[in-house]
């Protein structure tokens, strides 16, 4: 089997297991059951049109991060991503489209940890996130997403 084919194979699809909206700089998470997600993020947040509209992480990495500290699972909310997605590896994902409920994405880059990791987390907070801080999406059609949708790549 070639690299490419092994690329482009998952095992399942994933689901949406929490959604936050981040209504200003610094503001309080808003964890929400159901958003629309326009061309510029999701409507109610403070993203930005782009290839960082909307952002993802993986709730397995939550107790990654969480290991890293000594203490259990990180709450989403503190790490301030959109959307938390259980059951597929995002990772895998960089470059592709990804149907998230009625909307499709293309996952775009990393979302690095920025100091403020510090800040909430304490010291090493920063590095405890790295590498597990989730994926950028820029939104390729805008829809309607849920909690409970499902996250599938467009082959």
């Amino acid at each position: 089997m070639s690299l490419k084919a092994l690329i482009a194979g998952w095992a399942q699809s994933g689901r949406v297991e929490w959604i936050g909206l981040r209504p200003e700089r610094r503001a309080d998470m808003q964890a929400v059951e159901t958003a629309m997600i326009a061309t510029d993020g999701l409507d109610g947040d403070r993203g930005r049109a782009g290839k960082r509209a909307v952002t993802l992480i993986q709730q397995e990495h939550l107790a990654v991060i969480g290991s890293y500290l000594g203490q259990g699972p990180v709450a989403p909310d503190i790490l301030r991503r959109n959307l938390v997605v259980s059951g597929i590896n995002l990772a895998a994902l960089k470059g592709r489209e990804v149907q998230v409920g009625g909307a499709i994405l293309r996952f775009t880059v990393i979302c690095a940890p920025c100091s403020r990791m510090e800040e909430a987390f304490g010291k090493g907070g920063y590095s405890a996130v790295r590498g597990h801080g989730g994926w950028c999406a820029e939104v390729v059609r805008p829809g309607r997403i849920a909690l409970g949708d499902t996250v599938q790549p467009i082959d």
